[in-house]
């Protein structure tokens, strides 16, 4: 590693399940790249809700993955494990990794990184790979959305949410999406949206309904699990796909399972943080050659809710908590 690399970085640890107040900064050693692995000087972190079931006690780390929560980053590469072919050391990359990100410095196996879009700087860059991974994965590869479909999208207005409706739009499907106020709403119509229906004013099921006349949604992407698991069910349309990504209601529901055959639906689901660096290096090879050109082109783009200091990411957590972001939570780490 090069001399100008400091042995110790600031770091936001978990110093015990809890609150967002157990976040505090402490000392780690910078981590070493090992073979097909870039360091890379961090200067912008996302926030996600996987971060927080991790603060919590719920989300451990895969094994051999660090501590530290944080799942994307982006900065510059500084040192470089044997092996390494497409980066060099001084390039600006944006990657998605396993744990670690809510530090100075982060090891990332090159194929999980990404040039930094044209344009882009780092806060916008940070706020890229967990949610564009995630939907480019589940709601076409896993979910196959196609042209002219329909889809649903609940929580439209979180980091998962903006970056679905405006995926899909641009390519070419109609979106409806669910959201909690009427401010949320309006984000997401201009985002591409066709419909957004307030879950606390309407029954999305007949919103739906109402909206297709009758025929329902082709694909629903869900984070919210519980009771709307068999709302989303009614909600379909025959030959449906509904891909579970989590369970803010809950993992446990009572669903009338007849409605899978005589529909014929196909609920799925996936997570992304414990599968192989080489499945995700399949995901960014899709997303550099599909959904690159549209960053560029700023036809889709990352909606950006606060940013933080790094020592201060309990703050962060707590703006996520509170439910009334739309878009992403980054942390500036410098």
């Amino acid at each position: 590693m090069a001399e100008k690399i400091p042995t110790t970085m600031t770091a936001i640890e978990i110093t015990q399940p809890g609150g967002p107040l157990v976040l505090k900064a402490g000392k780690r050693g910078v981590p070493e790249p090992g073979p097909g692995e870039l360091l890379i000087e961090v200067k912008a972190a996302g926030v996600n809700r996987p971060d927080v079931l991790q603060r919590q006690g719920h989300y451990p780390p895969p094994a051999g993955a660090s501590d530290i929560p944080g799942l994307e980053i982006s900065g510059d590469i500084v040192a470089v494990g044997a092996n390494v072919t497409r980066f060099r050391i001084g390039e600006r990359v944006t990657a998605l990794v396993a744990g670690g990100g809510y530090a100075e410095f982060c090891s990332v196996h090159e194929t999980n990184a990404l040039p930094i879009p044209a344009g882009y700087g780092y806060i916008e860059a940070a706020a890229i790979p967990e949610t564009y991974f995630t939907v480019w994965h589940n709601v076409f590869q896993r979910g196959a959305l196609k042209e002219g479909e329909t889809f649903l999208v609940h929580g439209g207005s979180s980091g998962i949410g903006t970056t679905a409706i405006q995926l899909a739009h641009a390519f070419g499907a109609s979106v409806m999406t669910t959201v909690g106020s009427q401010e949320k709403r309006e984000a997401c119509l201009k985002l591409g949206a066709s419909h957004a229906i307030n879950y606390r004013e309407e029954d999305f099921v007949k919103a739906v309904k109402d909206a297709t006349e009758g025929k329902g949604a082709n694909l629903i992407l869900d984070m919210v699990g519980g009771d709307y698991i068999e709302r989303n069910y009614e909600a379909a349309a025959l030959d449906g796909r509904i891909v579970q990504i989590a369970f803010l209601h809950g993992a446990k529901a009572t669903s009338d399972i007849s409605k899978l055959m005589v529909k014929r639906l196909t609920h799925t689901g996936s997570t992304l943080r414990n599968r192989p660096v080489e499945f995700k290096a399949g995901i960014a090879r899709a997303l550099e050659t599909k959904v690159w050109p549209l960053l560029v082109e700023r036809r889709v783009a990352p909606v950006i809710d606060m940013v933080y200091p790094l020592h201060e990411a309990w703050r962060a957590h707590e703006r996520m908590e509170d439910g009334h972001h739309i878009g992403k939570i980054v942390l500036d780490v410098g």
